[in-house]
């Protein structure tokens, strides 16, 4: 199972659990933000003026691209 972590949800209720990093949200050298989802084969995204927009733009991105996507 595969899900966007998120401190309202206690995932060891549903059993061993591996948390991994999805991205990357880091500002760049103009104060703007990109979401580097390279580490689950994705783009960068961006840039955004505000952080929560790089933030939404990554969960977006995560849930239509990965959260669902087969495993190998």
């Amino acid at each position: 199972m595969r899900t966007i972590f998120d401190d309202s949800l206690d995932l060891r209720a549903v059993g061993r659990i591996s948390i991994e990093r999805g991205s990357y949200v880091e500002p760049n050298f103009d104060g703007q933000w990109t979401a580097d989802l390279s580490v689950v084969d994705g783009p960068v995204l961006g840039p955004y003026d505000k952080r929560s927009d790089a933030l939404a733009a990554e969960v977006t991105w995560l849930n239509a691209n990965w959260v669902l996507r087969q495993t190998d």
